[in-house]
């Protein structure tokens, strides 16, 4: 299949180019950006006039809830709203049921995915059996079958020693540890501690929860440190001015840390809750104003490596309860790129930089564990996968849950203005999503 993009706008955070150009794509490649070879002959040509070409979004935090939760979404519709919101690239943690702690659980997503054809997936494997905490997975053989770390998704670890031999062990072999830092007793609320926590008799959740593991983690980075081997940690939804802060010293001192941060602790307060609305029932939870203006300081200036959807989706049953029962989770990867450009905009920033914490932050986290995709993920290269997402920057839409792919219909956003569209996704080189063609006046021909 040959495709040629004509007369959109490319740009790629990876190389600083922004510029009208044609891409050819031949054999799933991109075989020229600009100066297209008058002897190609497409088999289908995109209209991409008024759009921007931009290389296919990299999600860290997509849950698609599979093997074991279909109930609560399914790995077709998950999928299928990865694409949806340009995501090319998707990191799933490993709380399946069961765990993705065995090979053959990890070989069996992968084979379902691929056959999907959309978004590609990156596993995350599970540090310790079962999530429990006490005996550290086989990390080789599941490294063997497509893991690109190792994490306990949201299960903190409580024996501190057995945190140590993980992160001794991860540096012997160069794996990456993916952990959100967050005390396990300590964070045993449901919304972030405060005055307003307080007056509606919720439990909270205190900034020392992030900060207390924070210490702690980087204590035992320091313990293995620059001994001829290194432990690297990617820190997961990063939620506090305070915890924010320790990740800036850390990174200044050395330490070999990166760290995300969601799109919902990036735009919503505690006041959001409002009388006690379930879709702000989220882990991390959404902290103060002052800590959110921290977070959007932080991906700006770089100490935020990487923008996450932190895509979790619920089932109705389990989310609309009263606020301390329902479970926590919001869909959001559809949204990723909106919030991210929204963002942007709000701050008076560039559209590039909301592309770079969408494509190029999150390709240097996964770094060479992407293996042969290392110089086709988050970024356009001549040679490398066509991997792309083309959006209208100018055509706005109302998040409404019926009109969402994934499964989950649960959104803080309902009702929020995204200011750009994704109008196409191409995943090696073949078209996974396609807007409408009722859908607006610009869907791609």
């Amino acid at each position: 299949m040959k495709i040629l993009i004509q007369n959109g706008r490319v740009m790629d955070p990876a190389t600083g180019r922004d510029e009208l150009a044609d891409i050819a794509i031949a054999a799933g490649r991109i075989i020229a950006i600009g100066n297209v070879a008058p002897d190609f002959h497409p088999n289908r040509t995109l209209n991409a006039t008024g759009c921007v070409g931009a290389p296919g979004l990299v999600d860290l935090a997509v849950r698609l809830r599979e093997p074991g939760q279909e109930h609560a979404a399914m790995l077709e519709s998950e999928m299928a709203a990865a694409v949806a919101g340009g995501v090319t690239s998707l990191v799933c943690p490993p709380d399946t049921d069961p765990v993705l702690d065995e090979p053959g659980l990890v070989d069996m997503l992968k084979f379902r995915a691929e056959k999907l054809h959309q978004a590609r997936v990156f596993p995350l494997g599970a540090l310790t059996r079962g999530l429990k905490g006490e005996e550290l997975t086989e990390m080789a053989e599941l490294t063997e079958s497509g893991c690109i770390g190792f994490g306990q998704a949201e299960v903190p670890i409580v024996n501190v020693q057995v945190l140590q031999r993980a992160l001794q062990y991860a540096a012997t072999f160069g794996y990456t540890v993916w952990l959100r830092p967050q005390d396990f007793w300590l964070g045993k609320g449901v919304a972030a501690s405060g005055p307003l926590a307080t007056r509606m008799g919720l439990a909270g959740i205190p900034v020392m929860a992030e900060t207390i593991a924070l210490h702690t983690l980087f204590e035992l980075l320091r313990s293995v440190h620059g001994k001829g081997s290194e432990a690297r940690v990617h820190l997961c939804r990063i939620s506090s001015a305070a915890g924010l802060a320790l990740v800036r010293q850390a990174k200044a001192e050395g330490l070999p840390v990166s760290c995300d941060a969601s799109v919902h602790n990036l735009h919503l307060t505690d006041v959001d809750i409002g009388y006690y609305d379930s879709r702000l029932r989220l882990q991390p939870p959404v902290r103060q104003q002052r800590d959110r203006d921290a977070l959007r300081a932080g991906l700006a200036d770089g100490t935020i490596d990487a923008l996450v959807s932190d895509h979790n989706p619920v089932d109705a049953d389990a989310k609309v309860l009263p606020f301390a029962e329902a479970e926590p989770g919001a869909t959001a990867v559809e949204l990723l790129l909106g919030l991210a450009c929204k963002w942007a905009q709000q701050d008076g920033l560039g559209l590039m930089q909301a592309l770079t914490v969408l494509t190029t932050g999150p390709q240097a986290v996964l770094g060479n564990s992407l293996g042969t995709l290392q110089h086709s993920v988050g970024q356009l290269s001549v040679g490398g996968q066509a991997d792309l997402c083309i959006f209208d920057p100018n055509a706005s839409w109302r998040v409404e849950p019926a009109a969402l792919r994934s499964q989950g219909k649960h959104t803080p956003f309902e009702g929020h203005e995204m200011p750009v569209r994704v109008r196409a996704t191409l995943v090696g080189g073949q078209v996974a999503h396609e807007a409408a063609r009722t859908d607006a006046a610009h869907a791609l021909a």
